[in-house]
């Protein structure tokens, strides 16, 4: 084994000298991070990706915020609220000493344009429309005065004031664009960096496609420390751009970069070294996101149909789900740091965690009876339906992460024993998000999500009509299996439902739902740990927030 990790550690320090030439930087008060791919864009309305929501996280604000370690919802934009004996009208006063990162001051009118023009503005394809409304009903958002705007909803809504951390965006700035019919398509990566103005505690300054992106303090950010000093300490963000993880760990240990996230397997070479090289590795706990292998039921995909027949049937997804040995990835994918996942939570959830949902674990006897129940049978050893087509497809992954390339390389070889053929094709992380979510044109795909402590924050990957509904896009009513309603109206009462007792109870049956009909099988919940160097104070890392979600108080010692 160690001679293994020495072997490629010598193969990265003889690339290194191939790499392209690195981006010199002034180091003092200047904090430097990693991203695997270029950001799609500027726009966090419209994104999906992280590689655009890792950048635009330290641009953008809300009306409220999150404390990474409390879980507490803050004032942020906004002050203080108020709401009335119905628990439907919200009063919002917003603070008055908010400027954006132009110079133009921040009021009412933004709050309503970003609300009432974008949002709920059909035309445009934001994942925040599948969250912010109640049975398909939009919040009515009034302008009372120049700092004071009303919320007026269609009924009581628990998640409400941890979804108002949606970031607000510019009216100045964005509504000639709008009018012009090219807003989903402005703050692009050609856009100007001046132009993506947020009042959040950074603005870009510069991208180099490949190479780099810079954040500059914001000169108006509006926080300050307890002795009256502007806010944030650090003036300088700079995100690397470097597509293999490898290059990103090599640079860490040269001290080109500051925080790296750190890999099971290579938790054992980084954690001798780190009073040597003089930073510290915080284990955060299993990560509250998910890794997952999914089928493509979309009826519009370009896929023949025996074999969206395969993907549609649950007995096959039960199967499948059966033949992924969560245990071999945990060891030998992440070093034995990880949890098996079975469903979309998981105990770091914490409240809303089902702990007694379906368990498939990996058995390839009940896979075999599972298939010969639905007519598959085995012939030379290669596995044949029932209409004699042979088991073959193809899993999509993004090049850029080479654990997910050692799942689906795991299973296509447990798949291979069961005489099903797997292809296993990695893409650009880009191309993987539009083949996912514009033109369906995948078989089967690894991919992850993000996640929430609060179940609310899913809705747009688990209704129907959520833009990150991968695996059934916009179907029709034809297309969508009962299960999927029930999943529909238990995110509906569940949204309404002010008990947390009552609350829990409606998400157990959804998470229930889930790890029995297997839309999305899991793999793996890896422990979320990060190498920091020990150059920086007033870190409060914590599994929800990571280690920057302070990034404003974060400063060098």
């Amino acid at each position: 084994m160690m001679k293994r990790i020495f072997f490629i550690l010598i193969c990265l320090i003889f690339c290194a000298g191939c790499h392209r030439p690195s981006v010199k930087l002034e180091r003092e008060d200047t904090l430097v991070l990693s991203v695997a791919s270029d950001p799609k864009s500027f726009n966090p309305l419209i994104a999906k990706e992280t590689s655009t929501t890792s950048i635009t996280q330290f641009v953008f604000e809300g009306l409220t915020t999150i404390d990474g370690v409390t879980l507490k919802v803050k004032p942020s934009l906004a002050k203080r609220w108020e709401v009335d004996k119905t628990g439907k009208i919200w009063t919002f006063f917003l603070r008055d000493d908010v400027k954006w990162n132009d110079g133009h001051s921040f009021t009412a009118d933004d709050v309503i344009f970003t609300y009432n023009k974008l949002i709920y503005n059909p035309d445009i394809p934001t994942s925040s429309r599948d969250v912010l409304n109640i049975d398909g009903k939009p919040f009515l958002v009034k302008k009372i005065d120049k700092y004071t705007v009303e919320f007026i909803l269609p009924e009581k809504f628990a998640p409400f004031l941890q979804l108002l951390s949606q970031e607000i965006l510019p009216a100045h700035k964005i509504n000639p664009f709008l009018e012009d019919g090219v807003f989903t398509s402005w703050w692009g990566v050609n856009e100007k960096p001046e132009n993506a103005v947020g009042t959040g505690p950074f603005r870009i300054k510069e991208y180099r496609p490949a190479e780099w992106v810079i954040l500059e303090k914001n000169p108006y950010y509006w926080k300050q420390d307890d002795s009256g000093n502007s806010l944030p300490y650090l003036q300088k963000i700079v995100f690397l751009i470097i597509a293999d993880v490898n290059m990103s760990l090599l640079k860490f240990n040269t001290g080109e970069i500051d925080i790296v996230s750190v890999r099971g397997q290579d938790y054992p070479l980084l954690e001798s070294s780190q009073e040597k090289q003089n930073f510290t590795i915080f284990q955060l706990g299993p990560s509250l996101g998910s890794e997952f292998i999914s089928l493509n039921q979309n009826e519009t995909s370009p896929l023949p149909d025996y074999k969206k027949a395969w993907f549609r049937n649950r007995n096959f997804r039960k199967a499948i789900a059966y033949a992924v040995d969560k245990e071999n990835i945990i060891k030998n994918v992440y070093g034995s740091f990880a949890i098996p996942q079975y469903g979309p939570l998981n105990i770091s959830s914490g409240f809303f965690y089902n702990s007694s949902i379906n368990k498939t674990s990996y058995n390839l006897k009940e896979v075999e009876e599972i298939l010969k129940q639905e007519g598959f049978y085995r012939n030379k050893g290669v596995l044949f339906d029932k209409d004699h087509n042979p088991v073959e497809f193809t899993i999509l992954t993004n090049s850029n992460n080479f654990e997910r390339i050692q799942i689906a390389s795991i299973i296509q070889d447990d798949l291979q024993d069961l005489g099903i053929k797997v292809n296993l094709l990695p893409v650009e992380f880009n191309t993987l998000v539009t083949k996912l979510s514009i033109n369906k044109d995948w078989e089967a795909i690894i991919i992850g999500l993000t996640g929430s402590i609060e179940p609310h924050g899913g809705k747009n990957v688990w209704h129907t009509t959520g833009h990150l509904h991968i695996w059934n896009l916009d179907p029709d009513e034809g297309n969508i299996a009962n299960w999927e309603k029930d999943i529909d109206a238990l995110f509906e009462e569940g949204a309404k439902e002010l008990n947390p007792v009552e609350r829990k109870k409606i998400y157990d049956k959804w998470q229930r739902i889930v790890s029995d009909e297997l839309p999305l099988i899991y793999t793996a919940s890896p422990t979320v740990m990060t190498a920091v160097r020990n150059r920086f104070a007033n870190l409060k890392p914590s599994v929800y927030g990571g280690v920057l979600h302070n990034i404003e108080e974060i400063k060098i010692k």
